[in-house]
């Protein structure tokens, strides 16, 4: 089971990759919306904000989140880590349930670049 440094590590990758975008990924990117990333098997949240090509975490906090983001992930540790790995395809992920994403749908139509 991924800790939750790992968690964040993985977020931070996912970030810095965000920021290296080229064309329509780094378009995607450019949202400027709060984000939250619950981690369900430590119940675990972190937030802060997608900005400027980079998901700026801003804090941790115990449990769900307190805040409803604009863009909400929950999933797994160890899914975090594997996705951003590359090691997990997002969209059999999402399909499957093992990842959730909400988001309003102009959104998630920006965001499936990323995917």
């Amino acid at each position: 089971m991924a800790t939750t440094e790992e968690c964040r590590a993985a977020l931070d990758k996912l970030s810095d990759n965000m920021r290296g975008a080229e064309g329509d990924v780094r378009a995607a990117t450019e949202l400027d919306r709060s984000v939250s990333c619950h981690i369900t098997d430590l119940d675990v949240t972190f937030a802060g904000r997608m900005a400027d090509g980079r998901i700026d975490v801003r804090e941790t906090v115990e449990g769900p989140p307190r805040e409803k983001a604009e863009i909400r992930l929950a999933m797994t540790g160890d899914d975090l880590v594997a996705l951003v790995a590359g090691e997990l395809n997002f969209a059999r992920a999402w399909g499957s349930g093992r990842v959730k994403l909400e988001a309003g749908l102009r959104d998630l139509f920006r965001l499936r670049k990323l995917l």
